[in-house]
């Protein structure tokens, strides 16, 4: 008679053989899994060179989505500005000739900025950028904000470094691999800057959000100073960011502070600059005293 068609798997010693190694998979990937999850949790650092490998494999097809979405946003604001080309054409006439006021009065104050300077004997720090990259990666849904830089170590890339944008602070280096960098941007929840307000030096820290936006924390508590419009840039307290770069506006303010809408969007910014760390200036050294010296001529 003719073996039944439907037979259970213990007639069969590959079926048992085939049960056994697909529990077997199923439990030592649950297994290594949560050892990696443990494993990031407690040193996030282990990971960073294969993070880094990744980063470096897929660089190039970055790159290329990345300039194909500068196309089409180019493209969008070619058609937007030939119906509105008009209007903007005065526009930028009005805002070309305050500038131009403006920047006369700014040459004015950096050469009196470069006398004092040199009169208190405080030495020019170096400026020059280390180098030119495209962000062609960002995180905007995740609770942690990165983005991916188009250079690295072939580039003089080192981790800490400041990244900013013609229109502000970015974040700094993080991870640094062969041909691309990781960045943590100042909206992620573990980046905390020095800023102050740029009128007149209010202190205070900017702290990432997570959402896009920063939170102002005043330093001296009281009456909150803040008002809405005010522009943030960085104070170079313990160094890392240089002085005076754009950093926020306030758009909301709070009992202890403001919430801030920051200058530079990871999203809309294509290339960056990466400068080098900075670092205070060391302090002038102490005017020579004329104790127990007596003036010429006296006895």
């Amino acid at each position: 008679m003719a073996p039944p068609a439907n037979r259970r798997s213990s007639y069969s010693r590959r079926a048992q053989y085939s049960t056994f190694l697909s529990y077997s998979a199923g439990v030592l990937g649950a297994v290594v899994g949560l050892g990696l999850v443990v494993v990031s949790l407690v040193n996030p650092d282990v990971f960073s060179p294969l993070r880094g490998l990744a980063s470096d494999a897929t660089e190039p097809a970055s790159q290329a989505v990345a300039g194909g979405r500068e196309m089409g946003r180019n493209a969008i604001a070619d058609v937007s500005g030939f119906f509105h080309s008009g209007n903007e054409n005065a526009r930028i006439r009005r805002e070309l000739a305050e500038a131009k006021v403006r920047l006369v009065q700014a040459d004015a104050t950096r050469v009196e900025n470069q006398r004092l300077k040199a009169l208190m004997g405080i030495p020019e720090t170096d400026a020059t950028p280390v180098a030119f990259a495209r962000l062609t990666a960002s995180t905007g849904s995740s609770t942690r904000r990165y983005a991916t830089l188009g250079a690295g170590h072939d580039r003089g890339v080192i981790t800490g470094m400041p990244v900013r944008s013609p229109m502000g602070l970015v974040g700094r280096v993080l991870e640094v691999g062969a041909s691309s960098s990781r960045v943590l941007l100042i909206t992620d929840s573990e980046s905390l800057v020095p800023v102050r307000r740029s009128t007149d030096g209010v202190p205070a820290f900017a702290q990432g959000a997570s959402d896009g936006t920063l939170r102002i924390r005043l330093i001296n508590l009281g009456i909150n100073p803040l008002k809405k419009g005010d522009v943030l840039v960085t104070s170079g307290s313990g160094g890392l960011y240089r002085p005076g770069t754009p950093m926020a506006i306030v758009t909301e303010l709070l009992r202890d502070g403001a919430i801030a809408r920051v200058l530079s969007n990871p999203s809309d910014t294509d290339y960056v600059m990466v400068e080098r760390a900075w670092a205070p200036p060391p302090p002038p050294p102490p005017a020579p005293t004329t104790d127990g010296i007596k003036p010429a001529g006296k006895r």
